[in-house]
């Protein structure tokens, strides 16, 4: 009978660049797993910090390689999106490659004032501040401004933001307009609830900015369904850089355009996706248009979130027990829910990469994985390639373990980080892994599993 890695290694161009076996245990990143798991036991939350670094100086490499293939004249800049992973740890690792920054949310402005106060960033860090604005919202961005850091840009969401800004800060500043984009043609509703309508932003330009105390500096762009060789993205992308060239041409402080976040990461063994052509055809686009309107081109910004921190997470459980329910329907139980440690798989049906962690050498069959929560809807039982799942045969010899990898963007804050979880499931054990100044593996725990009395806290007992 096959093996389970007979099955993989058929299945799937394997090893790969974050996957391969040694023996019968699976290694992420060259990390032994079998290690990692004696070590901290299951549920785990796994964060593999160097791949983060890696992610951001492929983007960069992909982004710098274009603009000399096309001698663009305008610059790149990587900002990320803190609320992909709001961590310290993501900061640290996203400062130090010199990267940007993107707000969405008042509470993200302390964060801000933190880094600053323990010298990780200067004041002349750019932050560009998104998002429908509460008061506090605006008014730590304004007392941010008039604290010295002018490169942080208000972008202006609907028209009664840029009052608030005149009143409250003290110098002259910069400003962005996010526009409306059109959202894609099965979408539930046809313009984007964010930003300012592409009829209105001349005239609010002519009538509001200019001429006042600010200055536009900046068009922001951003559509839900991400960069994707479709029709719909280049038509979109198209749109806004023409509204780019026709408002550059009223507003001479405007050079620079924010094409957002929306690079996919790997949810699939099966995945591909050609990012240099991407990148090269982004430029080449924008490049076209501008000389087409006799425009000098933008610079460029990206937000890259989940591309940013998406691929250096992982889950590790351990299978509690199998349980056959009729003729055809086996259950493997994990220690562990998929509703309250990784969200987007129960409400978007969202794929991962499932891999068992030992046992590679037993025969295989068909499963499905069942949550600990007592809702229905806590499983998971098709991959991205597939509708089904396949894991070794649990025999006596050890106990099985499983992965699902690259869950690092947004599934603590969706879930509520160290908060109450459905049945009360508890937040796993989360270890932080990179190496030592000799390039050797090491794991730090980055906070132990979630306990009762900090649930019973919060619960008012």
């Amino acid at each position: 009978m096959k093996s389970y890695f007979d099955l993989i290694d058929q299945t799937f161009d394997f090893p790969t660049e974050e996957f391969k076996v040694n023996g019968k245990y699976l290694e992420f990143h060259d990390v032994p797993l079998k290690d990692i798991i004696k070590e901290h036991g299951t549920p785990l939350r796994l964060t593999y910090l160097p791949k983060i670094s890696r992610n951001i100086q492929k983007a960069k490499t992909w982004f710098e390689n274009s603009i000399k293939k096309h001698k663009y004249q305008g610059s790149y800049t990587y900002c990320y999106c803190t609320k992909s992973s709001h961590f310290s740890f993501v900061l640290d690792e996203v400062i130090k490659n010199g990267c940007q920054l993107e707000t969405s949310s008042a509470f993200d402005i302390p964060i801000i004032r933190s880094l600053h106060a323990k010298g990780k960033i200067d004041k002349d860090i750019l932050i560009v501040c998104n998002g429908f604005k509460r008061p506090l919202y605006t008014q730590y961005i304004s007392e941010l401004i008039n604290d010295g850091f002018t490169n942080c840009i208000p972008v202006l969401d609907n028209m009664n933001e840029l009052d608030v800004y005149k009143d409250l800060i003290n110098e002259d500043f910069q400003v962005a307009i996010r526009v409306a984009a059109d959202e894609e043609p099965n979408f539930e509703f046809y313009t984007s609830r964010l930003g300012i309508r592409y009829g209105d932003i001349t005239n609010y330009y002519k009538e509001h900015i200019e001429g006042s105390r600010a200055s536009l500096k900046m068009l922001h762009f951003f559509i839900n369904t991400g960069i994707k060789d479709t029709a719909y993205y280049w038509s979109e992308l198209s749109r806004f850089v023409y509204k780019y060239c026709e408002l550059k041409k009223v507003c001479p402080s405007l050079d620079t355009i924010d094409i957002g976040g929306g690079f996919p990461i790997k949810t699939s063994l099966t995945f591909e996706y050609d990012y240099q052509y991407m990148v090269d055809q982004i430029v080449e686009n924008i490049k076209w248009i501008c000389n087409k309107n006799n425009v000098p081109v933008p610079n460029i910004i990206t937000e890259f979130g989940s591309f940013t921190v998406g691929e250096s997470g992982a889950f590790i459980y351990s299978i509690l027990d199998q349980k056959l329910q009729n003729d055809k329907e086996l259950w493997y139980m994990i220690d562990g829910s998929f509703i309250t440690h990784i969200p987007d798989a129960w409400g978007l049906s969202q794929k991962y990469i499932l891999l068992a962690i030992n046992k590679w050498d037993h025969p295989f069959h068909k499963v499905n994985m069942g949550g600990l929560t007592c809702d229905s809807m806590d499983y998971y039982n098709s991959e991205a390639h597939t509708s089904e799942v396949f894991m070794p045969f649990i025999e006596e010899d050890e106990n099985l373990y499983v992965g699902f990898f690259h869950t690092g963007a947004y599934q603590e804050s969706l879930g509520g980080y160290g908060g109450i979880q459905h049945c009360l499931i508890p937040a796993p054990k989360h270890v932080l892994i990179d190496h030592d100044e000799n390039g050797k593996i090491r794991s730090r725990v980055f906070a132990e599993e979630q306990i009762e009395e900090s649930m019973l806290k919060i619960l008012g007992y």
